[in-house]
């Protein structure tokens, strides 16, 4: 029988997971009932989309970066609300919420990378290629999802809570560091000059990280698999 993917069990275990089980718990016991699930994924598409806009308009004054870092805290409290607040009303919808959900994320996900790739602190094309494999992750995630029913939302101890706190305390000290955000530097490579700012390298560190993570993920999903569904033998 074919496996939905609504029914993958969610693992977790993010650093901050169990605070933020408890967190969410408390703030989906108080909203209030005009507040839907739906309503609470497109506040964090809305969120998402202030953190583009922030980036953006970081090339023009870089205190704008604080305008991201709230983009981020709402983008947290839509997008991580949504499904506990279903849950404590017991209003779920697998199959729509899971379909809504994670289309909505992969919308803000290309938001987000988009963005900084065109604030001016990091080449477009890190911020694409992290983008990539961010989505190469997603996508690997989906097709678990399917095959054996896990929903995995955490590397290496980190997930999406983590990664937001991370880029907020990157805005801040690019935000109040005018060294760090100034600084450059040209290479030389194959006869072209490339020149690199501070966050080129921290994309580039966080590109290297991913695609560690990922090409280990589908090593150990791969002998899983051939474990699960072994060659048939050949009748002689």
């Amino acid at each position: 029988m074919e496996t939905h993917k609504a029914d993958a069990v969610r693992i977790q275990t993010s650093i901050l997971n169990a605070l933020e089980k408890k967190v969410l718990v408390w703030l989906a016991e108080r909203q209030p009932k005009w507040v839907t699930s739906d309503m609470l994924t497109y506040i964090g598409t809305f969120g998402a989309a202030i953190i583009a806009i922030g980036y953006i308009l970081s090339a023009w004054n870089i205190n704008f970066l604080w305008l991201s870092s709230l983009g981020f805290i709402i983008n947290w409290y839509g997008d991580s609300l949504d499904g506990t607040l279903a849950r404590v009303r017991q209003t779920q919808r697998p199959i729509y919420g899971y379909y809504l959900d994670h289309t909505i994320d992969t919308i803000n996900e290309v938001m987000i990378f988009i963005g900084v790739g065109l604030s001016g602190l990091m080449h477009i094309e890190i911020a694409m290629f992290a983008l990539i494999i961010y989505l190469l992750m997603t996508i690997n995630v989906s097709i678990n999802a399917h095959l054996k029913k896990e929903f995995k939302l955490t590397y290496a101890s980190m997930g999406p809570t983590e990664f937001r706190i991370i880029m907020i305390i990157i805005n801040t000290l690019f935000a109040l560091i005018a060294p760090l955000r100034e600084f450059s530097q040209t290479i030389t490579l194959l006869g072209h000059e490339f020149t690199f700012m501070a966050l080129d390298y921290i994309g580039m560190a966080i590109c290297l990280i991913l695609v560690i993570l990922h090409l280990s993920t589908i090593r150990n999903d791969i002998k899983g698999y051939a474990e699960m569904d072994p060659m048939p033998k050949r009748n002689r």
